[in-house]
């Protein structure tokens, strides 16, 4: 290399670190159109200069968060709430991160530390019954879920997470009351209805096959949906329709044992086709080689065909 391609080269890096150094002098406006991976360049430059800005360790644990970086979210958010311990926004953020890389008790602390700051905020109780929910406190998780419904009578998380837990609780009345009134007021959310048709079906109710149809036509790759209502086809002996349902499962999911069992079990007991029922078993067996059912029923049809 010459001497004045080398000068050229010395002025190009001063430049570029001039660049920097005025980057880092004035954070990077980020643009809610901006991609994530951008927005953390500028949430970075904009730490180097302070790493104590609270605002932008809350703002890069949420592009980080979203980036499925859900450790390094943790540790940003953290710091944030540790710098200012009363911002509300914080806290929440905090809640859902931490939940989300596995610490459900920092969770649940986080959010007592919200709702001593603000009792009466909607969004603190909800997150409260949620935590408790999946935590499966659910008389805990009731009480949180009551304070948001009688402020928020058509709060849809609310009012369908009270249903699952009377569902889960034996109190099917109340379960279907309430996920009714969320099927009535959101039709096209999914779960509801998915729910509603599954305590239908338990019931033996003709109404799964409404309520179970309408979920997979609003998400056609619900498998739950689809097992429930092949189930409650093969229950009510429409053999053809069951199969047809667990067909259309196995292509979303070819590792459902419990599909291929049922496709072993109806050629074995209806159709008493020994041969086809092995191969099922043993497409369930290579999915779960332990699966009981599979076992035993498969022993059963090499039985019958001897």
């Amino acid at each position: 290399m010459n001497t004045k391609s080398t000068f050229r080269t010395a002025l190009v890096a001063l430049a570029a670190a001039g660049c920097l150094m005025a980057l880092g002098c004035r954070q990077k406006q980020v643009e809610p159109e901006m991609s994530d991976s951008v927005k953390l360049e500028a949430y970075d430059l904009g730490l180097e200069r302070d790493p104590n800005d609270h605002r932008l360790l809350a703002a890069r644990a949420q592009v980080l968060f979203n980036m499925g970086k859900v450790k390094e979210a943790a540790y940003d958010i953290t710091r944030a709430v540790e710098l200012d311990p009363e911002n509300l926004e914080y806290l929440l953020s905090k809640s859902d991160i931490v939940f989300a890389n596995g610490s459900i008790e920092e969770a649940y602390r986080t959010l007592e530390s919200a709702e001593r700051l603000a009792p009466d905020n909607i969004d603190v109780q909800l997150k409260l019954g949620e935590i408790t929910f999946y935590s499966r406190d659910y008389d805990r998780s009731l009480r949180y879920l009551s304070t948001v419904t009688e402020r928020e009578p058509n709060n849809r998380t609310a009012l369908f997470m009270k249903g699952f837990i009377y569902k889960e609780k034996g109190d099917t009345a109340s379960a279907v009351n309430l996920l009714r009134q969320v099927t009535d007021k959101f039709p096209d959310y999914a779960p509801a209805f998915e729910e509603l048709g599954i305590l239908y079906a338990t019931r033996q109710n003709p109404l799964a096959v409404e309520y179970l149809g309408t979920a997979i036509q609003l998400e056609p790759n619900n498998t739950n949906a689809l097992y429930a209502l092949a189930l409650f086809h093969q229950d009510a002996g429409n053999y053809d329709a069951a199969e047809a349902l667990y067909r259309q499962l196995l292509d979303i999911n070819p590792n459902s044992a419990d599909a291929w069992h049922n496709l072993g079990y109806i050629e074995l007991t209806y159709y008493s086709d020994y041969a086809r029922a092995i191969e099922y078993f043993d497409r369930a067996l290579a999915v779960d080689p332990s699966h009981p059912e599979a076992l035993a029923n498969r022993q059963l049809a090499l039985d019958a065909q001897k």
